[in-house]
Formats: C-alpha cells, structure tokens, sequence
C-alpha cells in the first residue's frame, strides 16, 4: 500500500480514483496531478513504480493543502464566522444549512429527522396476508 499524506491508498483502484481517498484532493485535481506526472489514469496503483509514488507525494503534499492542515483552516473557517456572529455562523452553530436552503420540507437529516404528521414516513407494523 503507497501511503501518501498520512493516507493508505488501496492498491487494487485505479490511481485517478485512489488519490481521491486523501482529504482535499478530489476527481479532477487527482486528474490534473496524473496528466503533469503524465502518470495514466487507468493503471492500477500496484503497478505504479516506487518513483512515480514518490514524485506523487512530492507534488500533494508541496503544493496542495490537504488532510490535517485542510481541516484545521476548515474548522477555523467556521469558528472567525461564529465569533463575528454572521448569519452563516449562526446558521452553522445551530447545525443549520447555511447556504440558503429551504428547511421546511428538506434538510431532515440535518434537523434530526422530524416527523410532525402522524403517517409521515411511518413503517407499517405489519403486512395484510
């Protein structure tokens, strides 16, 4: 297994679709990182050399900001908006979608999945014979 980041890639996917199990990098930046290495797509990450998987973890971790780091700024992000008290920090210290969803239908999952009339999304008991 080629670890790059701090992450395990699988072995057994194609390298486009393994790099994106690193937080940060997803479908088209893994795709833009094989064409520079000019790496293709379609090879399995076991038969990627031990070189290519250096020059690959030399490129993510110089260049693009992932994993760890990625998600303290992430995180950061959200607490400055809740200390300046914005709507969007608000919205998510509530837990709350923040980008201008509606919520009286949709975002169950999110509110804690409600159910406010006595027949919504009930599963019967018991089925007629």
């Amino acid at each position: 297994m080629a670890r790059i980041s701090g992450v395990n890639i699988p072995n057994d996917k194609r390298a486009e679709i393994a790099l994106t199990y690193i937080y940060g990098v997803g479908l088209t930046t893994s795709q833009k990182i094989l064409n520079l290495l000019k790496i293709d797509k379609n090879t399995r990450v076991k038969d990627i050399s031990e070189e290519d998987i250096n020059r690959l973890r030399q490129i993510i971790e110089k260049d693009l900001t992932v994993e760890g780091e990625l998600r303290r700024t992430k995180i950061s992000n959200i607490k400055r908006l809740k200390e300046v008290k914005s709507y969007r920090g608000s919205r998510h210290a509530k837990g709350l979608p923040a980008r201008g969803q509606r919520t009286k239908t949709n975002s169950r999952t999110v509110r804690g999945n409600k159910r406010l009339t006595m027949g919504s999304g009930k599963t019967n008991a018991a089925q007629k014979t």
